[in-house]
C-alpha cells in the first residue's frame, strides 16, 4: 500500500507548527516561572492583608485551592494581551502599557465567576477584596520585574562595552533640540558604552526647559548661549537632534557653531529613525541635503493604499535614482508584487538585493528590459498582468542628450508610446509618467522629448481603460549626474567647483519627497492630468556652492576657487514648473497642483509621433529638432552640435 505523500506533507507541516509553538512557549518558560512566582506570592499576601494575617485552617485550604485557578486565569489573560511577545530586556512604557488591560481583564473575570457561580463552588468564589488586593500587588509585581530587569540588562550592557572599550577619553558633546528626538539620541549614546562620546547637555531655544532635566540630562541654555557653554565644557562638537529642523534653523546653527570654530553634526531625521532605517545614534556631519530639505510629505496614507496594496507594481526604470526610491516607497504599502524593469544590469542587481533583504515576504521580481522592446514589454505583460505602471525610465542629462538627439527622442518618446499602448492593451488600472520641469518652454532636446511624452500620455487617454497621467517635478537631491555629487567630488579633489552662470536658479526636491508625491497624484488621478509638485522656492546654485565648500569645511574662493563655466548646451538660468497660460488648480494636497493644460488632437500627436520615429532613426539630427519643434511650438532648440575635440574647450559647440 502506498503513502498517500499529500497527507506526509501535512503531517510534517503540522509536527512543524507543533515544534514552533513548543520551541516558542519553552523560550518563554523563564518568564512564565517568574511571573508565576511573584503572582502567588501576591495572591497569598492579598489573603493575609484581607484576614490581618490570621489565616484559618480553613482559609488556609480554600487559598491553596484557589490559587491554580487564578494563577490560571492571569497567565492566561497576559499571553492573550502579547505580554510574552516582549523582550524583557528591551520592554518600554508602550509594553508596559499592555499589563494594564490584562490584569483588569483577569480581575473581571475573576469577580464574574464569583457572581456567576453559588457558594457551593469554593474554588470559584474569590474574595472581591482579595482580587482586588491581588491585582495591585500581583501586576505591580510583574511590572517590577520587567523593569528590573531591563535597568540590570543595561547595566551589564553598558560595563561590558565601557570595558572593550579601546579609547577610554570621550569626547564632550551639547544636543541641540531637548525634543523627541533629542530623548531617543540621549537615551541611546547613555545607554551605550562605545561610542566614545559625552552628552554635556542640552541645548533648546524653548525658554520653559532651560534648566530642566530631560532623561537625566540638563538643559544648559538656548542656541544664543552655545559660545558660552562650549568653551566652559570644552565641547568637541555639536549636535542637531531637531526632528523637523528647517533649513533656515539648521543653517542657522551651522553659522553659529562655525563662528566659535566648534564642528556640527546631525542625526537622521526622526522619520528615517521610526521606520528602523539607520540608528539614532548615527550621527554624522550637517550635509547639503539637510540645509534644502523641507518638512515631511504627509501622505493620504488611505488612498494610496488603496491604490498600491495587494496589486501588482511595475517600475521602469527601476535601478536609477528616481525609479529605486519608486520601488521602496511602494514596498511601504505591501503590494502583491513588484516587478523592477532596468536594461542596466548592475543597477537592476543592486535595487533587487536591497528590496529582497528588507522586504523578505514580498515578491520582488528582476526584469532585464529595456521599454522600446516591444515584444520582450508584451512578454512581460503577458506574463505578470501589472496593475500599476510607474514609468520612470528615461535619458535625463540635458547636454548629453543635446548630442544624442535621436537617442532622446527613441527613449523618451518611443519608449513612453510603446509602454503606454502595451499597458492600456493589458488593461493596467494605471500609468504614471515621470516628467520633469525642463519639459515646460523647453530650450534643450530632453525636455522637449519629454514634452512629447506628455502629449502623447494625454493623448492615449480614453482609447483605453487605463487612466494615463504625468507628474512633473524639479531637479531632486543627490541623483545620478545631479549637481551636488559633482561639487561634492570637485571639491574632494580641491576644487576647483564649477557653476555655468552666478544667477542660476534650480528647483529642488528630496528623492524620498518627490517618489511621496508621485504615488499621492498617481492615487489622485483620473486620467489625462499633468499633476505640478511644489518645489517650493528654486535655490541659488553659486550659493549652493558656497554652502558645500563651508560644510566640507573650507573657505569658499579662499580654499576652494569657484570658477564660471557659462550656460551648457540647452540650459536655461531658470527652470518653470508651469506655462503662465497653463491653468493650474489646486488639489487636496497641499503640495500638488493639476495642470490645466489642454491636450492636443489625439491622431495629430500619433501621427506626428510617426514622423519623429522617421526622423530618429535616420541620420538628421536637424530633421529630429525641426519635428520636435513642430509638435512643441514653445520649444526653442538650437542647431546640431559638433563636439570639440580640442584642448581649447571642454564644451560642445554649436554647428
Amino acid at each position: 500500500m502506498r503513502d498517500d505523500p499529500r497527507g506526509g506533507r501535512v503531517k510534517a507541516a503540522g509536527n512543524a507548527v507543533f515544534g514552533f509553538r513548543w520551541q516558542k512557549l519553552m523560550r518563554h518558560r523563564t518568564q512564565v516561572l517568574m511571573d508565576v512566582c511573584v503572582l502567588s506570592f501576591a495572591f497569598g499576601m492579598a489573603y493575609l492583608l484581607r484576614f490581618e494575617f490570621l489565616l484559618t485552617h480553613e482559609t488556609r485550604r480554600t487559598l491553596f485551592t484557589q490559587l491554580p485557578m487564578v494563577l490560571f486565569v492571569q497567565i492566561g489573560t497576559m499571553w492573550a494581551w502579547g505580554i510574552y511577545k516582549q523582550i524583557w530586556r528591551y520592554v518600554g512604557i508602550a509594553d508596559l502599557k499592555r499589563i494594564g488591560p490584562a490584569a483588569a481583564s483577569a480581575t473581571s473575570l475573576l469577580l464574574l465567576l464569583r457572581l456567576r457561580f453559588p457558594g457551593s463552588h469554593a474554588i470559584l468564589r474569590v474574595p472581591l477584596s482579595v482580587s482586588l488586593i491581588d491585582a495591585i500587588l500581583g501586576f505591580g509585581g510583574v511590572v517590577l520585574l520587567r523593569v528590573t530587569r531591563r535597568v540590570l540588562f543595561e547595566w551589564f550592557e553598558q560595563s561590558a562595552e565601557r570595558a572593550g572599550t579601546s579609547n577610554p577619553k570621550r569626547k564632550p558633546i551639547l544636543l541641540v533640540g531637548a525634543g523627541r528626538a533629542g530623548v531617543l539620541a540621549a537615551r541611546e549614546i547613555v545607554g551605550r558604552g562605545n561610542l566614545e562620546i559625552e552628552v554635556k547637555g542640552f541645548v533648546d531655544d524653548d525658554l520653559e526647559k532651560v534648566g530642566s532635566v530631560v532623561s537625566n540630562i540638563k538643559v544648559l541654555g538656548t542656541t544664543k548661549d552655545l559660545p558660552m557653554l562650549v568653551k566652559e565644557h570644552g565641547i568637541d562638537h555639536v549636535v542637531i537632534t531637531i526632528a523637523k529642523a528647517s533649513r533656515r534653523e539648521i543653517m542657522r546653527i551651522f553659522k553659529i557653531c562655525e563662528q566659535i570654530r566648534v564642528k556640527a553634526r546631525i542625526i537622521p531625521g526622526l522619520y528615517d529613525i521610526l521606520q528602523g532605517h539607520v540608528a539614532v545614534s548615527s550621527i554624522r556631519d550637517v550635509e547639503i541635503e539637510d540645509l534644502l530639505g523641507r518638512a515631511p510629505v504627509q501622505l493620504d496614507i488611505s488612498t494610496v493604499r488603496g491604490f498600491l496594496t495587494g496589486k501588482t507594481v511595475m517600475v521602469t526604470g527601476a535601478g536609477g535614482s528616481i525609479g529605486s526610491e519608486l520601488c521602496r516607497q511602494v514596498a511601504r504599502f505591501e503590494p502583491q508584487r513588484i516587478l523592477l524593469v532596468e536594461r542596466a544590469e548592475p543597477f537592476l542587481f543592486e535595487i533587487d538585493r536591497e528590496l529582497k533583504r528588507a522586504w523578505q515576504d514580498m515578491e520582488i521580481v528582476p526584469l532585464v528590459s529595456d521599454v522600446t522592446d516591444a515584444p520582450r514589454m508584451q512578454e512581460i505583460f503577458l506574463q505578470w498582468r501589472p496593475h500599476v505602471v510607474l514609468h520612470a525610465a528615461a535619458h535625463k542629462h540635458v547636454p548629453m542628450m543635446e548630442l544624442n538627439p535621436g537617442e532622446a527622442v527613441k527613449n523618451n518618446v518611443l519608449g513612453t508610446e510603446t509602454l503606454a499602448e502595451i499597458a492600456g492593451e493589458f488593461s493596467a488600472e494605471t500609468f504614471v509618467l515621470i516628467s520633469t520641469d525642463k519639459a515646460v518652454n523647453p530650450t534643450s532636446v530632453m525636455g522637449a522629448t519629454k514634452r512629447v511624452a506628455e502629449l502623447v500620455i494625454q493623448a492615449m487617454e480614453g482609447s483605453h481603460k487605463t487612466r494615463y497621467l504625468a507628474v512633473r517635478f524639479g531637479n531632486v537631491l543627490g541623483s545620478t549626474g545631479s549637481v551636488i555629487p559633482i561639487f561634492k567630488d570637485q571639491i574632494r579633489r580641491g576644487g576647483p567647483v564649477t557653476v555655468t552662470h552666478p544667477e542660476m536658479k534650480r528647483y529642488f526636491m528630496t528623492i524620498p519627497e518627490a517618489s511621496q508625491l508621485v504615488l499621492q497624484a498617481g492615487a489622485m488621478g483620473e486620467g489625462g492630468e499633468i499633476f505640478i509638485l511644489d518645489m517650493g522656492e528654486p535655490v541659488d546654485i553659486l550659493s549652493l556652492a558656497e554652502d558645500m565648500i563651508r560644510l566640507s569645511g573650507f573657505r569658499p574662493k579662499e580654499d576652494i576657487e569657484i570658477v564660471f563655466t557659462g550656460l551648457r548646451p540647452g540650459e536655461k538660468l531658470f527652470e518653470e514648473l508651469g506655462r503662465t497660460t497653463d491653468l493650474v488648480d489646486r488639489t487636496k494636497h497641499p503640495k500638488i497642483f493639476v495642470g490645466r493644460i489642454p491636450p492636443a488632437d489625439a491622431v495629430d500627436v500619433l501621427d506626428a509621433v510617426g514622423r519623429l520615429r522617421e526622423a530618429a532613426h535616420g541620420t538628421d539630427e536637424q530633421a529630429i529638432r525641426d519635428q520636435l519643434e513642430a509638435m512643441v511650438p514653445e520649444a526653442r532648440l538650437g542647431p546640431p552640435l559638433r563636439y570639440i575635440t580640442s584642448s581649447e574647450s571642454a564644451f560642445p559647440d554649436r554647428k
